[in-house]
């Protein structure tokens, strides 16, 4: 008889996301007049930039015509989108790539859970707490880990507190690990690790033959000169990283998916025979055997992110989004709530009230004020006690959402 796979019967109450939704979803039909704001999941609302568009339209006329028209297309990405990708992501900061060392793909989420293919069973891992709920509920589907325990984590993972008290720079393991989830700007709080913390993450996992799972989807939105956008600015860490990057909210690709990831040569692990072996082919051969590639209009529309009109349209709606963090910090404060991030992310990470639950506080404010956010324990269990709200929306939502807040939230 056909079986299941039992780990995914470990995963606790469903994914967060779509708990969001079935709650909202109670709430409106219980009121069918209310006006919900939703600064909750991290999904864009500007119109995709007007380069990509012309761009995307131009290569879907070629579709069209049997001279242009293109089939299957390279599963690692169209030499021209990585070219682009290396002269303007990577050349300007001093990083040397090859277009090898690039994979393109339809977005982080799934590069982020996909790469577990490419690594044992064996393999402890690490991640931040609070920390982006893919890296965790991946590896229980995998079987990783054992069951959920009564403070909300699994066995078999090292969860790294990231709080106010250490400004949010997790602490170096003790003991070795193998694989070690970092996200900067993080997803949820907001924040970006400096230079010197990546240093000791890169340094700490040379010395133990640790590989680093580096989520930089946010790295557009750094507005620090200071803060490094990329891993790969940090000495040695083409050695043990791998690094992932999107389109989704630097070039509002949510519904268009592309991503790309970024694996170097440098990078090996030994087998069980002790040969070393190379990340860089082992992702490839799994790359080119479970995925056709993305669409070729869609490579072509982010290649044009990096043309000289995309650039500037890209960076209105990042100036946008953040402005709207900035209006969300400032509004909130007036109430008193410890705020973090929204100045280098688009994330605002603030501390609940009184000590109300996160889920709780979820309630509240969807009942008072029609506002919603994600609460923090979503992220794992050093975000209890915690909120995010993003600050994807349009401007008159925001500002609606802030006045509520302030004259209608009640304690």
């Amino acid at each position: 008889m056909a079986q299941v796979n039992t780990h995914y019967l470990k995963l606790q109450a469903g994914y967060l996301f779509p708990e969001i939704g079935r709650r909202v979803k109670t709430f409106q039909e219980k009121n069918p007049k209310a006006d919900i704001i939703r600064l909750g999941i991290g999904d864009v609302v500007l119109p995709l930039p007007a380069a990509v568009i012309t761009a995307a339209q131009k290569a879907l006329d070629e579709m069209a015509k049997p001279k242009t028209f293109r089939g299957y297309g390279p599963e690692q990405g169209y030499p021209f989108l990585i070219d682009a990708i290396l002269k303007n992501d990577f050349a300007p900061r001093g990083i040397n790539l090859n277009p090898s060392e690039i994979f393109i793909s339809d977005g982080s989420k799934c590069d982020t859970g996909n790469i577990l293919d490419i690594f044992g069973l064996e393999n402890t891992v690490a991640v931040t707490d609070p920390v982006y709920p893919v890296y965790v509920d991946t590896n229980v589907m995998s079987g990783r880990t054992g069951e959920m325990d009564a403070k909300g984590c699994y066995t078999g993972i090292m969860y790294m507190p990231q709080t106010p008290e250490n400004n949010f720079c997790p602490r170096i393991p003790s003991t070795k690990i193998d694989l070690i989830y970092l996200c900067s700007p993080n997803n949820p709080t907001g924040s970006v690790l400096p230079i010197t913390e990546l240093q000791k993450w890169v340094d700490y996992a040379k010395y133990h033959g640790s590989i680093i799972l580096f989520d930089a989807a946010y790295e557009a939105f750094i507005t620090d000169s200071k803060l490094p956008h990329s891993i790969y600015e940090i000495k040695g860490a083409k050695e043990v990283a791998i690094e992932f990057r999107s389109f989704s909210k630097t070039a509002g690709f949510t519904g268009m998916r592309c991503a790309y990831t970024v694996i170097p040569q440098e990078l090996k692990l030994p087998d069980t025979k002790g040969s070393r072996v190379s990340l860089n082919f082992l992702w490839k051969r799994r790359h080119t055997t479970k995925f056709n590639g993305v669409s070729y209009p869609i490579q072509r529309a982010a290649e044009a992110v990096y043309s000289a009109k995309g650039k500037k349209q890209v960076k209105a709606n990042i100036d946008y989004t953040l402005e709207n963090a900035r209006l969300i910090r400032h509004g909130l404060s007036k109430l008193g709530f410890p705020l973090y991030g929204g100045e280098n992310a688009p994330y605002i990470w603030l501390k609940t009230p009184n000590g109300i639950s996160s889920w709780n506080f979820f309630d509240k404010l969807l009942n008072e004020t029609h506002v919603v956010g994600t609460p923090g324990v979503g992220f794992g269990p050093h975000g209890e006690g915690y909120f995010r709200l993003s600050a994807f929306g349009f401007r008159e939502q925001v500002l609606k959402a802030i006045d509520r807040i302030q004259n209608k939230l009640a304690f």
